[in-house]
């Protein structure tokens, strides 16, 4: 998932050279979502790690 966010994030800063505002604005918040979505499972799957060995 992260490598979504990461190839959306290059997509977005292509996008920008050339110009295309239209563009960049979706790659950025699609690339945003999938950040925090990746963030938001790997910090639940480092919890249940720790719960799991104990």
């Amino acid at each position: 998932m992260i490598g979504m966010a990461v190839l959306f994030l290059i997509i977005a800063v292509v996008a920008g050279i050339f110009g295309f505002f239209g563009i960049v604005s979706a790659a950025v918040g699609i690339a945003k979502v999938l950040f925090f979505i990746f963030l938001i499972l790997f910090v639940i799957s480092l919890v249940f790690g720790r719960v799991r060995r104990r």
